[in-house]
């Protein structure tokens, strides 16, 4: 795979963490899976896996499998998604995302242990009671030693209880189109109850943010990488007033401009809602521009908490993504 490659030569010039992500395309694990086998040092994080796909138990089992393969590499990578993905795509009902967050790590974490799994909570039970099943599932461990029993968790999260409930239990959080001079205003005050309650066991919680990444001189011509993205989350990643980019949006300031993208892309006008993402939200969210703009925004990510710039280098080629990232690690 050539991606397999590109990562292999990223690694060399001080890559630290690459995410796959899975959505509804290919699956992340077996990619995961193979670039485990491609690379040496570079960490390998699942970008999300989505949490209605899969039972707590197969989570932690890939995670186990994945930290194995790779010698220690792996950071789980976990998230609700939406009833976009989940009901549309997987034909399962999408309930109860805060409930399902919290099982699920406890869950894994538990697997990574190899405690006996006896588990009793509101959304999964382990074993099943007699009354729910044949009566012969009996309490297990995880067969194999995993490499870690503690696999770093990371939840990608939008809205102000999934950010707390983040705060308090993970290990890392990845919010999306993350604006660093509207981070606190938008999720200061989840943060802060997360945090609050949060055992001091875990350490400090890690951010990842993923800006779209081209340092040079006359590059705004970019931006139009980006606002495809920007156009299909704010406008078609869910109906109206069910869409979490559409209230984020919002919120850092662009509703007007919200409204025009999400009403024409769901009207069908794509490109028209393409060209309606204003190039000042480009420029925030991502680090576009002259060496000496792109280091303000990297010193504006740090003051905003951002421990971790999970860039997406616009470039043409290998050459020119490697160059972007070599740039990127002179101003880190």
């Amino acid at each position: 795979m050539e991606v397999a490659d590109e990562i292999a030569e990223l690694e060399k010039v001080g890559l630290d963490i690459v995410f796959v992500a899975e959505a509804y395309s290919y699956d992340a694990v077996s990619q995961l899976g193979y670039l485990a086998a491609k690379t040496s040092t570079v960490k390998l994080a699942s970008g999300v896996f989505q949490l209605y796909t899969r039972t707590p138990t197969l989570v932690a089992m890939t995670a186990a499998g994945l930290d194995y393969v790779s010698g220690g590499r792996f950071v789980l990578g976990i998230g609700a998604s939406g009833p976009q993905v989940i009901e549309g795509f997987h034909g399962v009902k999408y309930d109860s995302p805060l409930g399902r967050t919290r099982e699920t790590v406890e869950i894994c974490r538990k697997v990574w242990k190899r405690e006996r799994l006896e588990y009793q909570g509101k959304h999964f039970t382990m074993p099943l009671p007699a009354d729910q099943g044949t009566g012969l599932g009996k309490a297990l461990k995880l067969i194999n030693h995993p490499v870690r029993d503690r696999i770093p968790v990371v939840i990608a999260a939008l809205g102000g209880k999934n950010v707390a409930l983040t705060a308090e239990i993970a290990d890392g959080w990845q919010p999306m189109f993350f604006l660093p001079e509207k981070a606190n205003e938008v999720w200061g005050a989840a943060l802060a109850e997360g945090r609050a309650k949060r055992d001091p066991q875990l350490g400090d919680l890690d951010v990842y943010a993923g800006p779209a990444l081209a340092i040079g001189e006359d590059v705004e011509h970019l931006y139009s990488h980006v606002k495809p993205i920007l156009a299909l989350y704010i406008g078609g990643m869910g109906a109206k007033g069910k869409n979490f980019y559409h209230g984020l949006a919002t919120t850092y300031g662009f509703g007007k401009e919200a409204d025009a993208i999400q009403e024409l892309y769901l009207a069908g006008r794509k490109d028209e809602a393409i060209a309606a993402v204003p190039d000042a939200l480009v420029r925030d969210i991502s680090l576009i521009g002259p060496k000496s703009f792109v280091a303000e925004r990297v010193a504006a990510f740090r003051e905003a908490g951002v421990t971790t710039i999970n860039v997406a280098p616009l470039a043409e080629d290998t050459a020119g993504r490697i160059q972007q990232v070599e740039a990127l690690r002179e101003l880190l």
